[in-house]
């Protein structure tokens, strides 16, 4: 299992990384004697915009933080300055999960509705993952879902270019960064830049020259020959400072010269399509890496139109899903132990539906193509095969998270089994979702018995 990071955040923020009226609920539960074994569901209503499918991704991170979370004397300290009373925090320094935990394991497309998570726990503890969870699961499935649209664009051009996250420094702090590198390398993607985030999750990392080190010497040849010796065949060239075909000429020059065959050159900028045919023309075997501005949409259209890559390096349009920068992720309470038994529940706000009751989540499946997702009642005889898969039980885990490696291939065989409709990067088509009848049924008599107690308390 790869090492966990939470990047900048101490144990004791991540213990307070939650939101204050968790805190309160959770005092309030625990105050009141009302501590029920409850079931929530992390979902997502709908798909960001030109999005035909979202990849599960974060699960290892999620697992981590329930692992690990617990209350340190800085942590409780600070909430006694809040005006938390001592009881409450007595039970926050004995605070240990115990419940249970069903998940999609990353790499899985997922569709509206259908649980990427769900914590069945005592409720003064499943409600205060909340805030973590979401943020943990929801950004990782939306950049894995970022990357696996890009890993899209190339593989419809029929070649493999390599793809290297390139966005770090445009991410949004230094833990959404190393979290984005990851993500990325679940949704398809080569390696990184990001050193920490190579180390951390045992990434491969890439790196070739910037600008600065061109314009540092008093030539262009001058600032070749003294990467080439340093770096020999692992040398990328950036060819753009000056003029593009240019240093690409003066690159292959420096290289015949030191009798060393470079690994390629870089493009960064211009017109990239024409420059790189023309590259491509100086260069021969060289690869030809372009990292100005990409995103799924512009490696369709830079391929399209005739131009020459060997591999792309995204940055802001990654780390950010500059086009769909969320996915809308909830948090919502689906069922409530009573007398013994699990029960389902829902709230009758509009046009925000929550399906009740302990879930299951089956994939139809015929010539290793996925057909339709039915959304069902656990335990009910439906067709198809159960995603979700056991995570935690009584607190204790008992899931082993697969390499990151194997993950990004099961990510390329979900993708590539879905209906080549939902893989559009523009304007998919909708992938079937039935709910099922027990499900569809139980909703219909769980809304109708709530709005006819909420009638009779008025």
């Amino acid at each position: 299992m790869t090492q966990p990071t939470f990047g900048s955040v101490s144990a004791e923020e991540l213990a307070l990384f939650t939101d204050l009226y968790e805190l309160r609920m959770m005092q309030g539960y625990l105050e009141s004697g009302h501590d029920p074994t409850v079931t929530f569901d992390l979902f997502f209503r709908s798909l960001p915009p030109d999005r035909g499918y979202v990849v599960a991704a974060g699960l290892e991170q999620a697992i981590a933080y329930l692992e690990t979370l617990s209350f340190d004397d800085g942590a409780l300290s600070y909430l006694a300055d809040l005006g938390f009373p001592g009881a409450f925090l007595a039970s926050l320094d004995r605070f240990e999960f115990t419940g249970d935990v069903r998940a999609l394991p990353e790499g899985t497309v997922a569709f509206p509705n259908e649980p990427l998570v769900e914590v069945t726990a005592p409720i003064s503890e499943a409600q205060l993952f909340e805030t973590a969870l979401i943020n943990q699961v929801g950004f990782g499935s939306l950049i894995a879902t970022k990357a696996a649209r890009m890993r899209e664009a190339v593989a419809a051009s029929g070649d493999d270019q390599s793809l290297v996250d390139f966005g770090s420094r445009r991410a949004h702090g230094i833990d959404a960064g190393l979290k984005a590198a990851r993500a990325a390398y679940v949704g398809g993607f080569t390696g990184t830049s990001n050193v920490a985030a190579g180390r951390a999750f045992d990434l491969p990392v890439f790196g070739t020259m910037a600008h600065s080190w061109v314009q540092s010497f008093p030539t262009e040849r001058e600032a070749f020959e003294a990467f080439v010796e340093v770096y020999g065949e692992d040398s990328v060239l950036l060819v753009d400072t000056y003029d593009t075909v240019g240093g690409a000429r003066t690159a292959m020059a420096v290289s015949e010269e030191m009798g060393v065959d470079v690994a390629g050159v870089r493009l960064d900028s211009g017109d990239l399509v024409e420059l790189s045919r023309e590259v491509a023309k100086v260069v021969e075997d060289a690869g030809i890496f372009v990292s100005s501005g990409m995103d799924e949409y512009g490696i369709e259209a830079f391929l399209a139109d005739g131009g020459v890559a060997t591999g792309f390096g995204p940055g802001t349009a990654l780390v950010t899903s500059e086009d769909a920068p969320s996915l809308d992720a909830v948090y919502k309470l689906a069922a409530v132990e009573r007398d013994g038994e699990s029960r389902p529940s829902t709230k009758l706000s509009p046009g925000k539906v929550t399906y009740p009751g302990r879930k299951s989540v089956r994939r139809v499946e015929r010539d290793g193509r996925f057909r339709r997702d039915v959304l069902a009642l656990r335990g009910e005889d439906v067709e198809g095969d159960e995603l979700l898969v056991d995570v935690f039980e009584d607190g204790s885990l008992v899931y082993s998270p697969p390499p990151l490696a194997e993950i990004r291939d099961r990510t390329r065989g979900q993708v590539t089994a879905l209906p080549r409709g939902t893989r559009r990067l523009r304007d998919p088509e909708a992938y079937p979702v039935e709910i099922s009848d027990g499900l569809r049924s139980t909703t219909e008599a769980v809304r109708a018995d709530l709005s006819a107690r909420y009638r009779e308390d008025r």
